[in-house]
């Protein structure tokens, strides 16, 4: 069952509860509770800091946008009930409904306030001024109205608002640049959003309390209260789950599926995500960490070496042994028929080891050399064991790789401080759309202009860069669809990066809980709700 209030003394609570409860009774509804395993704790509860999974899920339960995406990512209206497009000018209709959590509405200078933000957050990972490019000007034209120009024809404004939640331009007020800090923003100081559930408390390692919006413009919320734990070891969270601790768990081990999915007590939900695991490939210069028996050379600047990684990785038996079967290989980094994902890249290369070891040898490595490979253990599915598959796969070629497997959060501060010459990693495309993807992982990096925001591997290619400039430009749908999937193939042929894989998302939960699932991977607990 999930946690609920209906045992608590009556006595204590005296008269005020029995009326609550006699309220209950007259609709029918009774008060639950919600508790969710996370596999990942949240890096920041700065809407604005990281534009991380475990982040965005829970940030987007407290704040909304004015657009948001449903679970196959197509885009719906949130705060704003409407909007149109004229030119270069878009125009926005908040609800007259939307409320911040403290009660006070939603207007148009909140709107221009969050979006002034979103470029001046210090410090951030993977910053969210990828969503405001070719914003030229942001303005509050009534307290419901929000006008915003671009500087040139730009299709994918509306879609860009879905990963801006809006912040309360007084709650988040204050004298740093960016108003409230991340540090300050982290204590729950300032963190008043729209969203459904509103913030109670974070105490890092341990637990994150949300507590049904009062003041929410949709449909209520199923759960008063909700409880996130975060539990790195996905043993431990099946065990938390079969002991009733919790009620619902992100990734159950994918051989522990079967079993889980014949107790009466249970029930799984799979959901294929746009979520691919790659690895990235530093060629930022000759001068790279983790490489040995180069003669100081960066072999990764060649690209047959990069295409030789690419052929040694079979990635059916990837996805057969390693990951149950619960993903599908990728040929490019967004799942064909996604949007602008490329139709002739939607089957993955098959292994050739004897290839690969043929093209070390032309890029001048007959004897291969040694490798360190960086990877997360406990934020992907099966993240360390893929890892080590793809080390002994290298080591048979020739690249003797070993693995330098860290908790996520050491792996991102080194993968972030560019220690790694290699690393695995994943990337949901939080838009839909593959220019989402192109412009934050491989598109030549420029600070001012929010592009390459994620772009380790320092991968520029000025054909990819401009096909991806084109599309951005490009109102037909079809047309730019085209013009993206051409930008993916370049990457491809370039071995710009290496896909591997397409994570199907498993949730498993009490037999009484429903949820769907989404092709984000995101656990949204507004959408899930008490199973009928």
């Amino acid at each position: 069952m999930p946690h609920t209030t209906k045992g608590r003394p009556l006595l204590r609570h005296g008269l005020l509860t029995i009326a609550a409860l006699a309220a209950c009774a007259a609709t029918g509804a009774s008060a639950r509770d919600l508790i969710v395993a996370l596999k990942t704790e949240p890096t920041s509860m700065d809407p604005q800091y990281h534009a991380l999974t475990p982040n965005i899920q829970l940030s987007q339960t407290l704040f909304e946008g004015l657009v948001c995406s449903d679970a196959d990512l197509s885009i719906k209206p949130c705060l704003a009930e409407s909007w149109s497009v004229d030119g270069k000018v878009w125009t926005f209709k908040l609800r007259p409904n939307a409320k911040f959590s403290d009660g006070s509405p939603v207007t148009a200078q909140d709107v221009v306030f969050t979006l002034d933000r979103a470029g001046k957050v210090p410090n951030s990972p993977s910053s969210f001024k990828v969503y405001m490019q070719k914003v030229e000007k942001v303005e509050a034209v009534d307290p419901r109205t929000v006008r915003i120009t671009t500087s040139e024809l730009y299709p994918l404004l509306a879609i860009n608002m879905v990963g801006l939640p809006i912040m309360s331009a007084k709650a988040a007020a204050g004298p740093a640049p960016e108003g409230k800090t991340t540090t300050e923003l982290n204590s729950g100081d300032g963190l008043v959003g729209a969203g459904p559930y509103k913030f109670v408390s974070w105490k890092r390692g341990s637990e994150i309390v949300f507590e049904r919006n009062p003041h929410y413009w949709g449909p209520a919320p199923a759960w008063d209260k909700v409880t996130y734990r975060p539990i790195s070891n996905a043993a431990t969270r099946v065990a938390a789950l079969l002991a009733g601790d919790v009620d619902l768990i992100e990734d159950p081990p994918t051989d522990d599926l079967e079993r889980l999915r014949k107790d009466p007590k249970l029930s799984v939900e799979t959901k294929a995500s746009n979520r691919v695991i790659y690895v990235a490939l530093d060629q930022n210069g000759e001068t790279t960490p983790g490489i040995q028996g180069t003669n100081g050379k960066n072999p990764l600047l060649d690209k047959r070496v990069r295409e030789a990684l690419s052929l040694a990785i079979d990635r059916d038996a990837v996805v057969a042994r390693i990951m149950g079967g619960v993903a599908t290989p990728a040929g490019q980094l967004l799942p064909y028929p996604m949007f602008g994902a490329s139709k002739q890249l939607s089957t993955a290369p098959k292994a050739n080891p004897d290839k690969a070891r043929a093209l070390l040898k032309e890029a001048g490595y007959p004897d291969g050399f040694t490798l360190v490979l960086g990877a997360p253990n406990g934020r992907y599915i099966n993240d360390s064991k893929v890892a080590q598959t793809l080390a002994s796969m290298w080591t048979r070629v020739g690249v003797k790789t070993t693995i330098d497997s860290n908790a996520p959060a050491v792996f991102f501060k080194n993968r972030d401080a560019y220690s790694y010459s290699a690393y695995l990693a994943g990337w949901g495309t939080a838009t839909g759309e593959m220019s989402n993807t192109l412009n934050s992982l491989l598109v030549t990096p420029n600070k001012e202009k929010g592009l390459g925001t994620t772009n380790r591997s320092r991968y520029s290619n000025p054909e990819m860069d401009k096909l991806v400039a084109e599309s951005a430009t490009q109102m037909d749908n079809a047309a730019r669809a085209a013009t993206l999937a051409r930008a993916s193939e370049v990457a491809m042929a370039d071995f710009a990066m290496l896909p591997v894989h397409f994570e199907h998302s498993v949730w498993a939960m009490k037999k009484d809980v429903s949820f769907k699932g989404r092709a984000d991977q995101q656990t949204m607990v507004q959408y899930a709700t008490q199973a009928k």
